[in-house]
């Protein structure tokens, strides 16, 4: 379903957008989206969705509604996750090499040209090179930006803060002593910015594990976000690796298919909504665990790829069931598998 893949690749995800698929009994395949209490886009059977609709206008969070005859699956569904690092110190190199093992796309911020070169050197997507506050106003943020401030001075902290308090975000933290942080948000409101907004800023920034070094003051950070990032009613959604690989058209005549994990007990690898494409000619984008369990669901969808006809399967990693095979996490994942059309 092509057409409803590039649907959602150019569907704004600043608003709540929710993926519907038919993935058990009558409309089996079906797909739609939905926001704002209306379908955006619909494709499949055009009545698969009637017996849902009371339901779908309350739910909050990922999540399957049965009904006696058929089985769909809600997913809210955010669009890439962007990290914005203003300061190129020598915190901020181990947070953009976990910002990028995490899936954000990385922009720096540092208005001295050596530094800027530094982090473009470890692997920041985009870095801006120019004082703080005009960099920053080039950057209109979304519910997926998160902003870590860890520059070089207070100054510069609070010419960032001034700027990023107002800008839509998931996530604001800011480095500093108490002391320095009371000051930068003094100052700021004596500027007039509203005290609420800046004390819904993480200061000091990251969990308290007493960390010590820029590596692990780099790991307090990360974790502090991906604790916000994971509190969200959204789960994996398609990341950008999956949506390219789903409206590719270097890969349209590939057949292939798309895995999704839609429920999950015990500690199973990866969550509901984790997605993995696979081809007919067993090549694969995106992991939805790894072994035992990606094997032999990878093996199902290149018969889906060819048959066009979906799957669910569900797959247990409990021990006696798994141990033997060297899956243990444990739990138990249901994973959807169907055909891009």
């Amino acid at each position: 379903m092509t057409g409803f893949y590039e649907e959602l690749k150019n569907a704004d995800k600043n608003k709540s957008l929710i993926c519907l698929s038919v993935i058990e009994g009558k409309g089996l395949g079906a797909k739609a989206l939905w926001s704002g209490g209306e379908f955006l886009f619909q494709q499949g059977d055009e009545n698969a969705f009637d017996a849902f609709l009371e339901k779908i206008k309350d739910i909050d969070k990922t999540q399957i509604i049965k009904t006696p005859e058929a089985t769909l699956f809600c997913e809210f569904v955010t669009g890439e996750k962007y990290m914005v690092v203003c300061g190129a110190g020598h915190i901020s190199i181990p947070i953009i090499k976990m910002g990028k093992m995490l899936g954000f796309h990385i922009t720096v911020i540092d208005d001295r040209v050596s530094f800027a070169n530094t982090a473009r050197r470890e692997g920041a997507d985009t870095v801006i090179c120019k004082p703080f506050r005009e960099a920053l106003s080039e950057i209109e943020g979304s519910a997926g930006h998160y902003f870590v401030i860890v520059t070089r001075g207070h100054r510069y902290d609070q010419d960032c803060l001034s700027q990023i308090v107002y800008k839509k975000n998931a996530y604001v933290g800011m480095i500093g002593s108490k002391v320095r942080v009371r000051l930068v948000k003094e100052s700021l409101e004596d500027e007039g910015i509203d005290r609420e907004l800046l004390d819904k800023v993480y200061t000091p920034i990251g969990l308290k594990i007493n960390a010590q070094t820029p590596e692990e003051i780099a790991v307090a950070i990360m974790a502090e976000i991906i604790q916000v990032k994971n509190q969200s009613k959204s789960t994996f959604g398609y990341p950008k690796e999956i949506l390219e690989g789903l409206t590719s058209l270097e890969l349209s005549d590939m057949p292939k298919a798309l895995i999704t994990i839609v429920s999950r007990k015990g500690s199973a690898p990866r969550d509901v909504g984790s997605k993995m494409i696979v081809m007919a000619d067993g090549t694969a984008m995106g992991t939805v665990g790894g072994g035992c369990v990606e094997a032999d669901v990878c093996a199902i969808a290149r018969e889906v790829a060819k048959d066009k006809i979906p799957v669910l399967k569900s797959v247990d990693m409990t021990p006696g069931n798994a141990e033997d095979e060297g899956m243990v996490c444990g739990g138990i994942v249901e994973v959807y598998i169907e055909p891009v059309l």
